[in-house]
């Protein structure tokens, strides 16, 4: 039996001049922030979450 933990992913677009709210919103349903990539364009980002499943 293995104790390590299952994740669950998110990808979601990030905006950069609402970043604070955007984060905020996804930490309180429990979401960490793992990193933060380019995006399409210059104002927007493409932020990567993960949680423990269940």
């Amino acid at each position: 039996m293995s104790n390590a933990t299952a994740w669950e992913y998110l990808t979601a677009p990030l905006l950069i001049h609402n970043t604070k709210q955007i984060l905020d919103n996804f930490g309180a349903d429990g979401w960490e922030l793992v990193t933060v990539q380019p995006g399409m364009s210059a104002e927007q980002l493409v932020a990567y979450f993960k949680r423990p499943k269940g």
